[in-house]
């Protein structure tokens, strides 16, 4: 093989590897079987989201999840492959492309990482299941103001019970 060929090749394997490391997830599928046009709005659902879909060849893919340390993935890449990957939300990716699954069964999920651990299918599902970010942080600020709110609400009522006895003194 030609040595620039293959320089060419060692550089998009470390931009794809650089690409794995910044980011924060990344779902691996196989989208055989969807349309131009169903492959078109999963990426516009995704670059809504802050994460982007991308196809890249197997052999660079497999050598650079090995070269991020994400040695368990380099199997997933067999047949048509497509990895979505998020920088910012580590839900999206996962979420977007389960959802979509369920709606499109053409498009089969492989594997993945969140935050950096490798996941089974089975925990990308249960990740998927989960809210986004802000609705994590929605529902942890209520649980934080439930006891505030009872002990407003205790106050509130004793100081009815007290204006009550008083209007009748």
């Amino acid at each position: 093989m030609n040595s620039a060929i293959l320089e060419a090749k060692k550089q998009q394997v470390k931009q794809v590897a650089e690409r794995f490391n910044s980011s924060i997830s990344a779902v691996i599928v196989n989208p055989r079987g969807l349309t131009v046009q169903e492959v078109t709005e999963l990426r516009k659902q995704l670059r809504d989201e802050g994460a982007e879909l991308k196809v890249i060849k197997n052999n660079i893919s497999a050598r650079a999840v090995r070269e991020a340390g994400y040695d368990e993935l380099s199997e997933l890449f067999v047949g048509p492959s497509a990895i979505a990957f998020s920088e910012s939300d580590a839900v999206a990716p996962a979420k977007i492309v389960y959802e979509f699954s369920t709606k499109h069964d053409s498009l089969e999920l492989k594997g993945g990482f969140i935050e950096k651990r490798v996941v089974s299918l089975e925990q990308l599902a249960e990740v998927a299941k989960l809210p986004n970010k802000d609705g994590m942080i929605s529902m942890f600020l209520s649980v934080l103001q439930a006891p505030v709110r009872n002990l407003a609400y205790a106050v509130k009522q004793i100081a009815e019970k007290d204006d009550q006895t008083e209007e009748k003194e």
